[in-house]
């Protein structure tokens, strides 16, 4: 994803380069290499890439996919019964209106909720400001065997922190390496983490908060401040080219998300979360007792 020409990963606006045959998995599609340089203004928003011929079909292969989803969200939480630690962090990040409770709805629904630990960050509080950033997302990582979903998360503290003036720049440069070393510890702890950003595009920004004046059940969702945001949108940007930029890693790697068809993010999030799961690969944990005894004793009691 350099700011190239030629386009690798199929999603830039002038369509994919050399002829090449798109990776069997998406999250080698959509992963932002570690070290590249990103231009986020290069990626269409609306793009489909590796992606189902349209809404109809994209809707139902998302649906498809739930039933995969569930299996392996029971597997997981089983092996974690019997010492598994591991678990999946999915983090969402985007521009207000990309769809980050969007996808909490359509894609997490797809999960047994009581195997999911949903946070949504807002402003910190002021507890909260009187420890170290990170503490409050310490708090909320899932526990072995869960599937923790961050409705943004950590990054805010280098987003709007840098887009507001909140911190000093020298504590601001060093809080990326924090964050790195803080998911490396995650995944060395059997964290699987899935980083998305949710790339939506200012027009397509505008006529969802539109939609939102347009309908009276949407107000509550409406800010007026988010026309104030608006005006911010270049250092937004640059924010998050930033965040990714640095931020994208082996160990934790970004996925660039195009949003604005939201079935195109439900069915590319889901995706991610399959592939991931598969190559997990949780077992169920084999009986620690004898069944063969247990069943004989059990069809002795039906007379009873």
């Amino acid at each position: 994803m350099a700011k190239s020409k030629k386009d690798t990963k199929g999603t830039k606006k002038k369509g994919r380069g050399g002829g090449k045959a798109a990776p069997a998995l998406l999250s080698e599609l959509l992963r932002i290499p570690e070290g590249e340089r990103i231009d986020l203004s290069s990626y269409a928003a609306d793009a489909t890439p590796a992606g189902p011929s349209g809404k109809p079909a994209g809707l139902a292969a998302t649906a498809r996919m739930g039933e995969r989803l569930a299996d392996l969200q029971e597997r997981l939480y089983a092996a974690s019964t019997q010492g598994d630690r591991r678990r999946v962090l999915l983090v969402l990040q985007g521009m207000d209106t990309s769809g980050k409770g969007g996808t909490v709805k359509h894609v997490i629904g797809l999960f047994n909720p009581s195997g999911c630990r949903i946070k949504a960050f807002k402003a910190p509080t002021a507890e909260e400001q009187n420890h170290p950033f990170l503490w409050r997302i310490m708090k909320a990582l899932p526990q072995p065997g869960e599937i923790g979903i961050f409705d943004r998360s950590h990054y805010e503290d280098v987003l709007i922190a840098r887009v507001r003036e909140l911190v000093p720049r020298s504590q601001l440069g060093r809080r990326y390496g924090q964050i790195n070393r803080f998911e490396k510890a995650l995944t060395d702890d059997g964290v699987t983490v899935i980083k998305c950003f949710l790339h939506i595009s200012y027009e397509q920004q505008r006529r969802r908060l539109l939609e939102r004046l347009d309908n009276p059940d949407k107000h509550w969702k409406f800010n007026p401040g988010d026309i104030e945001e608006r005006a911010l949108w270049p250092a937004y940007q640059e924010a998050y080219e930033i965040a990714l930029e640095r931020c994208s890693t082996d160990a934790a790697p970004w996925y660039l998300i195009p949003a604005d068809r939201k079935w195109y993010r439900n069915w590319a999030i889901s995706r991610l979360l399959l592939e991931h799961l598969e190559e997990l690969d949780p077992q169920y944990p084999k009986a620690d007792f004898d069944v063969a005894e247990s069943r004989s004793r059990l069809q002795e009691t039906k007379n009873r």
